[in-house]
């Protein structure tokens, strides 16, 4: 079994000049992206998206599919220890906020209903990722 590397941790003021003020607010601060407004809800470029913050991958286009919901959604991470849940209760809802697992970065949300063969749909935020175009 491998071992997880630790988290990266850096200030507030390392987040503020590393990140744009739109990633700052979602990935420091649980923000969102409003609909179909994110550089990559409707990419459908094959490659490999990367967490903004950390650089870690998180998700392959193979898995990426059109939810309709205006944001990348996912049926699943390149593995299960790239990504963490937590449950998330606020806007008066119950859902499972996911962050990346190597930096705490906020990126969007996992839902029980997506494609199969998982079922989930990991909806993400474009300003929580970058893309690196290829096979």
């Amino acid at each position: 079994m491998s071992e997880k590397k630790p988290k990266l941790v850096r200030s507030e003021q390392e987040w503020k000049e590393q990140l744009s003020p739109e990633q700052y607010r979602i990935c420091r601060e649980k923000g969102t992206e409003r609909a179909f407004t994110g550089e990559y809800y409707d990419n459908k470029q094959l490659g490999k998206y990367l967490c903004v913050c950390c650089g870690d991958e998180l998700f392959r286009s193979e898995v990426k599919y059109d939810s309709g919901s205006g944001w990348p959604s996912f049926w699943e991470p390149v593995s299960s220890e790239v990504i963490d849940e937590h449950r998330d209760s606020s806007h008066g809802m119950i859902r499972t906020e996911v962050t990346c697992a190597s930096c705490g970065s906020h990126l969007g949300h996992v839902f029980p209903d997506g494609p199969q063969p998982t079922g989930l749909r990991y909806c993400i935020n474009s300003a929580s990722l970058n893309f690196e175009e290829g096979e």
